[in-house]
C-alpha cells in the first residue's frame, strides 16, 4: 500500500477515536446538522471535481474517493467538536472556524499536495477559504433551524 493511501486512511480513521469523547447528548443534538452538512459537502465536492476546482489523487479504495474520506472523517468529526464547543456563541464559532480554515488552507493544503493526496486546481486557497466558511455558516444555520423546529 502506498504512503499517500495510508496517510489518507489515517486521516479518515484518527478523528473517529475522539467520537466517544463527545458524549451522547452532544452527538444526538448535533448529529442531524453534521449529517446534513456532510451530504451537502459531498455534493459540493462532486461539483468541484467536475469543474476541476480541486483534484484528489489518492483514493481509499476504488469505490471510496479521497474527498469522501475527508468529508466523513476529519470534517465530520471537527464539525461535531466545533458545534459542541462553540454553539450558541456565534462570534466564537465564527472565529474558531476562521482560524481552523486558515490553518487548513495555509498548511493543510500544502501537506496534501506534497503527499500527493489532493491539490487545488482552478481555485486558490483564498477562494477555498470562502468555500469552507460558506459550509460553516450553512452548518450553523441548519443547527439553529433544527433546534427552533425541535422546540415546537
Amino acid at each position: 500500500m502506498k504512503k499517500p493511501k495510508m496517510l489518507l486512511i489515517f486521516l479518515f480513521v484518527l478523528p473517529w477515536f475522539s467520537f466517544p469523547l463527545l458524549g451522547w447528548r452532544t452527538i444526538i443534538r448535533f448529529l442531524p446538522a453534521t449529517i446534513f452538512i456532510s451530504v451537502i459537502s459531498k455534493i459540493l465536492y462532486a461539483i468541484g471535481k467536475k469543474r476541476k476546482w480541486w483534484l484528489f489523487y489518492t483514493k481509499v479504495n476504488p469505490k471510496i474517493s479521497g474527498d469522501t474520506a475527508f468529508v466523513f472523517g476529519p470534517f465530520f468529526i471537527s464539525a461535531l467538536w466545533i458545534l459542541k464547543l462553540t454553539y450558541s456563541k456565534f462570534p466564537l464559532y465564527l472565529i474558531t472556524n476562521i482560524i481552523v480554515h486558515i490553518l487548513f488552507d495555509v498548511w493543510g493544503l500544502k501537506i496534501l499536495k506534497r503527499t500527493r493526496i489532493a491539490s487545488l486546481v482552478r481555485i486558490n486557497p483564498f477562494q477555498h477559504f470562502w468555500f469552507l466558511q460558506f459550509r460553516a455558516l450553512l452548518l450553523y444555520g441548519f443547527q439553529l433551524l433544527f433546534e427552533k423546529i425541535k422546540k415546537k
